[in-house]
């Protein structure tokens, strides 16, 4: 138990020392050339001590979810659970906005130079502008877009003129769309624990998925929305490969399929997951490019389910949907993409300097997700190595098959944002861009022992970051 705790403060002080280092050396290189082109390196930011409105609510949500979430977690009822975790994680997210103040922290955030409200009007014939969108892309192209509109498929933007069109626009109501929406990701990460690896896990993970540091963020920028998006498709696909009841491992393995109204209703259900699952991974990947990469996370849960065969047919059908409109529209994804590329080496990210964001990079992601979760981390990779054999087993069967299937699950993540990072189209301000993939990193705070202290340090850390520094997203 002892050597076991050591080892974990090695890998956090480690991951501690590697965010250290990228400070200095960020540092370094940002006063001697100026290519990183962010204020406080590893992170886009800068010193700028403060408090504010949130900052009484914050320390309150910190202190009750230390003191009391976990014995909540293990004795709400499921539902119950889900409810409080939602709940909770919005408030921790909003008082953290509001650190910085309402216009400064949550309504003035989607509408500065680079990001998508400044669009708006350019969307009053939709389907023109679909057909339009990759002639302003480049540049230099005549009335290009802002960098995040020019840098995300054209759902990114246009979820914030549907707003507006319900009329709820301006930054307030974008602001608070996001953190609303985002704060559903830790629920969808729940559920696809508890259906994949066993309600035990997905109740220790809990607490940690709600006071994530990662909230610093969360609250900041629409990728908090677009985590939701892809963690639902997430959790849909889970739900759709172990049966759909999020009971058993297979639909009429035990009671739950005759309790819900038996085989018949439960295979609808299955089948509505599956095709919901594809419907939101495609829509997935017309908000970020970059979040194609959740193949990787989506093929983790075929691996687990035991329906992965049954399900594909539903799953591909719902994922051609979204594309299939776009390019009916007008809207080309890979030749976007392609002049995506151009652009992002036109600007910043030709000038900033791999050899050093591809290892500050997973700096960032460490105070993105917390000391905690580096340790959650190296405990689910000798439960990965030590009981391998225990991975395709359902966690519904007996021996120890529930904690090698969720660290399959948190390293599938992980290998996707290792894939991102070399990829070389994610040079900075990955405490944002990589915001849905830490998400799931983040259940592995389920594998630690004596989660009041490290949650304390979950805590802190997100306190700091937010008082600290004013972060750019």
């Amino acid at each position: 138990m002892i050597r076991d705790l050591l080892r974990d403060l090695a890998a956090a002080l480690v991951a501690a020392l590697l965010v250290v280092t990228a400070v200095l050396v960020g540092t370094v290189i940002q006063r001697e050339d100026g290519t990183l082109y962010v204020g406080w390196p590893p992170l886009y930011a800068v010193a700028e001590p403060h408090v504010g409105a949130g900052t009484p609510a914050a320390l309150a949500v910190a202190v009750a979810v230390v003191a009391y979430g976990p014995a909540l977690a293990a004795r709400l009822p499921w539902r119950a659970l889900l409810a409080a975790a939602w709940a909770t994680a919005t408030a921790w997210t909003f008082s953290l906005a509001l650190v910085d103040g309402w216009q400064r922290g949550i309504a003035g955030r989607l509408t500065t130079q680079y990001e998508y409200l400044r669009v708006i009007d350019r969307f009053h014939d939709i389907p023109g502008t679909l057909r339009d969108f990759t002639h302003h892309i480049l540049i230099d192209s005549p009335g290009h877009w802002p960098a995040h509109v020019a840098g995300h498929p054209p759902a990114a933007p246009l979820t914030f003129v549907l707003l507006d069109r319900i009329g709820l626009g301006g930054g307030g109501w974008a602001g608070v769309w996001c953190i609303t929406v985002g704060a559903t990701a830790c629920v969808a990460v729940l559920v696809t624990v508890r259906v994949l690896a066993g309600e035990v896990l997905a109740r220790r993970a809990a607490p940690f998925l709600v006071l994530a540091p990662a909230a610093v963020w969360m609250g900041t920028s629409a990728d908090g929305y677009f985590a939701a998006v892809a963690a639902w498709a997430v959790a849909l696909l889970a739900l759709a490969v172990t049966g759909g009841t999020g009971r058993t491992g297979g639909a009429g393995r035990t009671g739950g399929a005759g309790q819900t109204g038996g085989a018949g209703r439960t295979g609808h259900r299955v089948w509505a997951a599956a095709f919901g699952s594809g419907l939101l991974f495609g829509l997935t990947c017309y908000l970020s490019y970059g979040l194609t990469l959740f193949a990787v996370i989506a093929a983790g849960v075929l691996v687990l389910g035991r329906e992965r065969v049954r399900v594909l047919p539903l799953l591909f059908a719902g994922l051609a949907v979204v594309p299939l409109v776009f390019t009916l529209a007008g809207f080309h994804w890979w030749e976007a993409y392609r002049l995506l590329v151009e652009r992002y080496y036109q600007g910043a990210g030709g000038l900033r300097p791999y050899g050093y964001w591809v290892w500050a990079n997973p700096a960032c992601t460490v105070l993105v997700v917390g000391l905690a979760t580096v340790a959650g981390l190296r405990r689910a990779g000798v439960a990965l190595v030590r009981q391998r054999g225990q991975v395709l087993r359902s966690r519904d069967a007996p021996g120890p098959a529930a904690e090698p299937r969720l660290a399959l699950l948190v390293y599938a993540a992980l290998l996707a944002l290792l894939a991102a990072d070399l990829s070389g189209m994610s040079k900075a301000e990955t405490e944002r861009i990589w915001l849905p993939f830490a998400m799931w990193l983040l259940a592995a705070g389920a594998f630690l022992p004596r989660p009041r202290a490290w949650l304390a340090a979950q805590a802190t850390l997100a306190l700091l970051l937010n008082h600290l520094l004013l972060t750019g997203w």
